[in-house]
């Protein structure tokens, strides 16, 4: 299955994706355009669900494996969430432990790389967007409509 095989479904103000089980993430390859590295299990979504305000990228990194570079960005800050295995993050020379649960905000200059050290598959998200470009709190931003839910009983 590649991202062109996802269900997707858009309306006037949404945009859904199915893209799968995240265990079956090796499923998508991605060709890395600065380097001659095809990476197997990682997926980009702007694309997908026409995304105005960041990248989002799905990510599986195979047991005992790690990324065999450092990269940074122009840019962009990355926010890394981790939600199956363990591993080490290294950002600038330091590394510290991730597991399940684990939240890591990466600002552009920042060189990073990371390893899985278990046996299980390291699975992980990462939101980037640009720096310093948030200029509003979520809590501020949005507004309560006085409407019934659809599906809440009509008692």
């Amino acid at each position: 299955m590649t991202a062109i095989d996802c269900e997707v479904k858009h309306g006037e103000n949404f945009t859904v994706a199915n893209i799968g089980k995240l265990s079956q993430l090796n499923r998508f390859l991605f060709q890395l355009p600065s380097r001659a590295i095809e990476v197997e299990g990682k997926l980009f979504i702007k694309q997908i669900l026409d995304l105005t305000s960041c990248e989002i990228s799905f990510n599986k990194l195979p047991a005992k494996a790690a990324i065999p570079f450092y990269h940074k960005h122009k840019q962009n800050e990355e926010v890394y969430l981790f939600i199956q295995g363990k591993g080490e993050f290294q950002i600038d020379g330091k590394v510290f432990p991730i597991v399940e649960g684990t939240v890591v905000r990466v600002a552009p200059e920042g060189e990073r790389t990371l390893r899985s050290i278990s046996d299980e598959d390291l699975v992980y998200i990462v939101i980037q967007s640009r720096a310093n470009s948030y200029e509003g709190h979520t809590i501020l931003d949005g507004v309560a409509i006085d409407k019934k839910v659809s599906w809440l009983n009509s008692d």
